[in-house]
């Protein structure tokens, strides 16, 4: 685990809101369509980055969901059916997963082993970031991701 601030980031990309045992089949489609559309999104700041943020507590109908998405310069225009986001300059606790998505549960249970031994604070009504330099095939048995938890 490592601890890293990032400033704020603008994103741009696809909102994807379904049951809980369903975004391991969601999110890689989505992604997947979100390649497909790249071309449509202006200022691309990197366009082999994909940024998942999702909040872990849902207090609301308009927080529920995951956003798969890229970063860009600036919000100007969004594409019909894509959504944006703007996260705030944050402190995240960090770790990589490799692996199948449906063990990324496993992952982020080692993560929050480490926050707690660390004695950080888990912030969980705050964006929550999955940063991923491969954009993959939609294949869910091998993705290489880190995860970004929020901390105080």
């Amino acid at each position: 685990m490592k601890v890293v601030e990032l400033n704020r980031m603008n994103l741009v990309g696809i909102r994807v809101v379904c049951p809980g045992d369903q975004y391991v089949h969601e999110i890689p489609r989505a992604s997947v369509i979100l390649k497909e559309r790249l071309n449509e999104i202006s200022g691309v700041v990197q366009p082999a980055r994909l940024i998942g943020a999702f909040f872990v507590e849902d207090l609301t109908e308009e927080d529920d969901g995951y956003w798969v998405s890229v970063e860009v310069n600036d919000i100007t225009a969004v594409p019909d059916g894509m959504v944006s986001v703007v996260v705030p300059k944050q402190k995240y606790a960090v770790q990589r997963h490799k692996g199948p998505n449906y063990e990324v549960r496993n992952t982020y249970e080692e993560l929050h082993n480490r926050i707690k031994e660390n004695k950080h604070e888990r912030l969980l009504r705050s964006w929550h970031l999955e940063i991923s330099d491969e954009w993959g095939d939609g294949d869910a048995n091998h993705i290489e991701v880190d995860l970004y938890d929020t901390i105080k």
